[in-house]
């Protein structure tokens, strides 16, 4: 609800809801009511006028619900009506006004008894003169000359009193007599409550009325733009005909003509004549002058004065560039062939290198030397002003007077380094060592100065002479010992170090040098002296434990490390984990093994938390291992389990990065050393055992798993590893004898799935049969053995039994993907592509949204030439599974190839790190020679899944392609690292009954030339 107060002070409410209404459906409102034109209308909200689009909701102009507006009509002149007389009252006989007093205005002073204002009523409100009488005194008692009141008035007045207001108080249009009334009360919780209650009704009583007051307010706009349509809405129908126009006819409308011209009048013109000297300056301009000018001559035929050269004629500056380049052509030409012997690339580096300053840069060169100038003068003491002074003139290319400049800088600041630093910077090579030589007297004990003077030194003899001439003044000076022993051999570098130390004894970096170059003995001697010169630093302690190290006393770093570490505590010295944990990490890239240990080893458990170790631990290490520093995380994982005996997880840990940097032996050290302390762990006896089996040594394998099944004799994961040891060894009776055992001592349902895998292997149907149909019976909700069962009946050539097979799996186990796949094939290869059509609808209202199903679906219309339907189907596979990959990445493949940029966006803007969408899209720059893109994003697709083979089998096939040998050998050696299981093409080559003891090499490239075999048959039916 809003309220308008109107001009005539009268108040419209409004039931509007600020948060829906637009400011024109506002003013269409006011119109209505009050029938104001909505170009009249002058809306303001507190002392603030509202102005806003036609689209402006009143919410965001700052009007909320029960907001007062006022409206406001604009005065536009002219004459006023004439207003008819009032009619004279009869003052007399009417009631006085509320406060009068008889008398006040000719200086009379009334006077108000008890019975006029009652005994609990205020004074009223008088002007300070009503206190006087007229002669200025108080009048307490005073009987004044005002009329009284009768009976009746008296009784009228106590009625009053009674009430509790006045009859008379002032009637506030908006509010009421509220005003009034509550005008002394306060506004405490309950008045807040009450009107948070009322605001609610408002609320709830508007949203019923919102749609009803809405669709009005519409249709009224509507109706409104009807009846006053715009400009552009009148000529709409005619606009629309233009485009059926002809191009003669649009040739032949007539072109719009200026007729006001003739309605003008002429305006004089006046011609004068050119004055001379603009003719001058234009001849000046074109002429060619050979003569120098008295102020080049006097400067030496070096510099042009500004003034002289005519800046602003471009005309000018081209024809003289043009002249310029004709010369240096004719001056490269041969003079005996005619040819020209430029060099290109030298041509437009020197074309590049011709400044051609502006009139710009002239005038701020200019403003910026007379400031400059300015502030030498007034300062002539402050070198800032002197260098960039002259670096000013350096940039104007007036080198001469930047030296001159500076000169006068060295000579009015001759005690400050920098402007020496900038003479000797814009001398000339041979002067400029006789001005870094007056530096150094002047200022004797500058170090910047004295490695300035050896610097302009050649030879190195030179420059240990004057760094040593600088040292016998600064022997305190730590840079220049550095600098004169770096220009030292090894032998007097450690004679210069020895007197280093005594000058600088508090550097460690002196003391660190002079023990790197003295013998083991005369090392022990220096870094005690440094210990007892500098005891709060810790790396003299670490340097001494090197020290032993490198002499091959490593029972000695330890302990050195312990003591440091001790005595520093004593020194006050806190110990910082991290800054301590890079140390150890420095030694290790030192070569100084023992000692990132024994640093670790002291160190590692500082300031942590008990039940915080283990994850602190674990964290430091693989971040120690992401950084290369592996001796670092190998020592703290060794740290960590001499504290955790039992945790699996730090063995396993520790196992990984022993698999992944360590060897052979140090591996099966530690596994051995894991199953010690956690016998019940399978996974270390499995890792031991794959390790020894992988290094060749199949017998110790097999006695690994005897022992973890002496440990663990109910372990199924030891009984399986057991029999794919054998297996996998061409050891199919051994294999089989460890099943049958697994059987007999109630095995799960992989033990039976394994048994018909031997027995599929061994080629014994019959059993096969035999295992599958009782592991059915003891597992029937497994669908892996429906599987193999169908599998089997479907090579043996007997479809129904195999559609049996599929449709009992199915009844156990209706959310089996690969059950649905594998009957629809079945119904495809009996029935064709209707039956195989509804058994993946039936498929897909059973499992919702399963991009398998629907990819399978799509495929099958794709291979009948029913590419509508495909389309179809993959539009609605998209609708309902946005975010699978494998989808977007067929859709991509699909379409034509100008769509597959867009769609390839699309699917990345869905699913960006999905590993099938990004090898789609390496497709696509592989199929439009972009070798560099295609190799990234195959290698980010093999990173994303490791384990899929397709991707290894692409990635494979572009190196064999584009790549190097190199690159093909890396692709080869990863995949085999990766040991991929899953993948379309791949499981269908690697579970073959023929390829299943093939390594993962030979599964690559067979699964490489079934790729290649199925783009050459997409190729030939898109032909």
């Amino acid at each position: 609800m809003i309220f308008v107060k109107s001009f005539d002070n009268k108040t419209l409410i409004l039931n509007l809801n600020p948060n829906t209404t637009t400011f024109e459906t506002l003013k269409l409102q006011i119109e209505r009511d009050l029938g104001i034109p909505l170009s009249l209308q002058r809306i303001f909200l507190n002392p603030r006028r509202l102005v806003g689009d036609e689209s402006t909701l009143i919410a965001e102009l700052g009007v909320r619900s029960n907001s007062a507006l006022t409206l406001h009509l604009p005065l536009f002149g002219g004459m006023q009506a004439p207003v008819p007389p009032k009619p004279r009252l009869e003052f007399l006989n009417t009631k006085p006004p509320p406060n009068y007093v008889a008398g006040l205005g000719r200086g009379a002073t009334g006077f108000t008894t008890r019975s006029d204002i009652g005994p609990a009523r205020a004074a009223p409100d008088l002007p300070d003169r009503s206190a006087t009488t007229i002669g200025g005194a108080a009048a307490p008692g005073g009987v004044g000359r005002g009329r009284g009141k009768g009976g009746a008035e008296e009784e009228e007045e106590d009625d009053g009193d009674e009430k509790g207001y006045d009859e008379n108080q002032k009637f506030d249009e908006f509010e009421g007599n509220d005003v009034g009334l509550f005008a002394s009360a306060e506004y405490d919780e309950d008045d807040k409550e009450a009107d948070a209650v009322w605001e609610a009704i408002d609320k709830r009583m508007d949203s019923r009325r919102k749609d009803r007051r809405e669709a009005r307010l519409k249709q009224e706009i509507e109706k409104y733009r009807a009846s006053n349509p715009k400009i552009t809405e009148q000529f709409a129908d005619l606009k629309r005909k233009l485009c059926t126009l002809s191009a003669q006819e649009w040739d032949s409308i007539p072109e719009i003509g200026d007729y006001s011209l003739r309605n003008k009048k002429r305006r004089f013109e006046s011609f004068v004549p050119v004055p001379d000297t603009l003719l001058e300056k234009a001849r000046q301009e074109q002429e060619h002058v050979t003569a120098l000018d008295p102020r080049s001559r006097a400067a030496g035929g070096t510099e042009t004065p500004w003034a002289q050269t005519p800046v602003t004629d471009l005309t000018a500056v081209g024809e003289g560039r043009g002249t310029v380049l004709s010369l240096k052509l004719d001056r490269l030409s041969d003079s005996v062939s005619g040819l020209t012997v430029v060099d290109p690339k030298g041509y437009l580096t020197d074309l590049k290198s011709m400044k051609i300053t502006s009139d710009a840069e002239i005038s701020d060169i200019k403003k910026a030397r007379l400031l400059l100038k300015s502030v030498t003068q007034t300062n002539p003491k402050h070198p800032p002003g002197w260098i960039a002074a002259a670096r000013l003139e350096e940039v104007a290319g007036k080198i001469q007077a930047a030296r001159q400049l500076i000169h006068k800088g060295c000579e009015e600041c001759p005690k400050n380094e920098d402007v020496w630093l900038e003479a000797c910077r814009l001398a000339s090579p041979d002067e400029a060592k006789a001005v870094i030589s007056k530096g150094v007297k002047a200022i004797p004990n500058s170090v910047k100065l004295w490695m300035q003077a050896a610097k302009l030194e050649h030879d190195d003899v030179n420059k240990s002479r004057v760094l040593r001439k600088g040292l016998e003044l600064i022997p305190d000076s730590v840079r220049l010992w550095k600098a004169v022993v770096e220009l030292a051999n090894e032998e007097d570098a450690r004679l210069l170090l020895q007197r280093a130390v005594e000058c600088c004894p508090l550097h460690v970096e002196l003391w660190l040098a002079l023990a790197r170059l003295e013998t083991y003995d005369n090392a022990k001697k220096v870094l005690n002296k440094a210990r007892e010169k500098l005891p709060k630093e810790p790396a003299i302690w670490i340097t001494a434990a090197k020290l032993e190290e490198a002499n091959g006393n490593t029972a000695m770093v330890g302990k050195i490390i312990e003591r440091g570490i001790r005595a520093l505590q004593r020194e006050g010295l806190e110990i910082d984990r991290e800054v301590w944990m890079k140390e150890a990490e420095a030694a290790e890239r030192a070569g100084s093994v023992a000692t990132c240990q024994a640093i670790v080893r002291n160190t590692i458990g500082i300031g942590v938390e008990e039940e915080d170790r283990k994850r602190t631990w674990v964290a430091d290490a693989e971040e120690c291992k992401k950084r290369g520093s592996i001796e670092t995380a190998r020592a703290i994982y060794a740290h960590a389990l001499t504290v955790f005996l039992t945790k699996k997880s730090i063995w396993l840990k520790a196992a990984q990065l022993e698999k992944s940097h360590g060897t052979r032996e140090s591996l099966d050290a530690l596994l051995r050393k894991a199953v010690t302390y956690r016998p019940q762990a399978e996974v270390l006896w499995l890792m031991g055992a794959k390790e020894k089996w992988l290094a060749g040594d199949v017998p110790a394998a097999r006695a690994i798993l005897q022992e973890a099944y002496a440990a663990i004799p109910n372990s199924e994961e030891i009984w399986l590893a057991a029999f794919k040891l054998e297996f996998e060894n061409h050891e199919p009776e051994r294999a089989r004898m460890l099943l049958a055992k697994a059987r007999e001592r109630g095995g799960t349902e992989r033990v039976w799935m394994k048994s018909a895998i031997v027995e599929r292997e061994l080629g014994n149907t019959g059993e096969e049969r035999r295992l599958l149909g009782e592991g059915l019976k003891l597992f029937p909700s497994f669908f892996k053995l429906w599987l193999m069962l169908g599998q089997l009946e479907e090579r043996l050539g007997d479809f129904e039994k195999a559609k049996e097979a599929y449709d009992s799996g199915l009844k156990h186990c209706p959310s089996c993907i690969s059950l649905w796949l594998s009957l629809s094939h079945l119904e495809e290869k009996m029935n064709g592509l209707s039956k195989a059509r509804a058994v993946l609808t039936m498929a897909r209202k059973k499992n919702p949204q399963n991009p398998e199903l629907w990819l399978a679906a799509v495929r099958a219309e794709s291979r009948h030439g029913n590419k509508k339907e495909a389309d179809i189907l993959m539009a609605k596979a998209l609708q309902e599974c946005p975010t699978s990959g494998i989808l977007w990445a067929a859709s991509i493949e699909m379409v034509p190839r100008p769509q597959r940029k867009t769609k390839s966006l699309d699917a990345l803007k869905k699913c960006d790190h999905d590993p099938h969408v990004i090898a789609a899209v390496a497709k696509l720059f592989w199929l439009d020679r972009k070798v560099d893109k295609a190799r990234t994003w195959l290698n980010r697709a093999v990173t994303l899944a490791p384990d899929t083979g397709d991707f290894w089998a692409l990635y494979y096939k572009f190196e064999l392609q584009h790549g190097s040998e190199e690159n093909q050998k890396d692709v080869l050696r990863r995949c085999i690292a990766a040991e991929p299981k899953h993948g379309e093409k791949w499981q269908v080559i690697s579970k073959a009954v023929e390829n299943s003891h093939l390594p993962s090499e030979a599964i690559l490239k067979k699964a490489v030339v079934a790729i290649g075999k199925e783009e050459s048959v997409a190729e030939s039916i898109k032909g």
